[in-house]
């Protein structure tokens, strides 16, 4: 990430990771609270190794990462993820029929397992068919992987259909409120399909 990058998603969520001074204690700068959730994102290092590289205490870093994440979906989740127009819809079909030969095709939709180690009393809600322990990142891409939709954070056990059923993508798939176009004919034959 670049110097100017990241001064630009400072200013994005400044004003969502300020605090008040105090007469006990000066508060920890927004500067500061980025650079380290976006160290513990980039690196994947332990909240202990980075709370060392800060001179921070480990639950503070914790609570630090939980908070920047939470000021950049709340700022940027519109910006990055809006729900697609039935033009965007159109338009990623067309790509994907340039790109990639599909026709009408509107998104690339797929799982992946981040292996995790198994929270406490967990039972095996996170063990997945790999023998691992797992959140799932379920993700709807467009012809040229960027993202569409993501759900983060479903059981490992469970399937990548389950996780959509229960998501706010398939969800709103299933009420028709993501703005899908009609059918259209095949590019390449005299079919009418979704």
């Amino acid at each position: 990430m670049s110097k100017y990058q990241f001064n630009v998603l400072l200013l994005k969520i400044e004003s969502n990771i300020s605090k008040q001074n105090t007469h006990f204690r000066e508060a920890i700068p927004p500067k500061q609270k980025l650079a380290v959730c976006l160290r513990f994102l980039g690196t994947g290092d332990s909240y202990q190794s980075i709370a060392f590289s800060f001179r921070l205490g480990h639950s503070i870093v914790q609570s630090i990462v939980f908070e920047v994440c939470s000021a950049i979906i709340s700022k940027l989740k519109e910006e990055y993820l809006s729900i697609p127009s039935e033009e965007d819809w159109k338009r990623i079909a067309k790509e994907f029929w340039d790109i990639w030969n599909f026709s009408n095709c509107i998104g690339a939709l797929d799982g992946k397992h981040v292996v995790i180690e198994a929270p406490p009393n967990s039972g095996s809600l996170y063990f997945n068919y790999k023998k691992t322990f797992s959140i799932v990142l379920l993700a709807l891409v467009d012809a040229q992987y960027k993202f569409l939709a993501v759900d983060i954070g479903a059981y490992g056990k469970n399937s990548d259909g389950g996780i959509l059923s229960n998501s706010n993508l398939g969800k709103a798939l299933e009420r028709n409120k993501l703005n899908i176009p009609n059918d259209q004919y095949f590019l390449d034959a005299n079919e009418n399909c979704p």
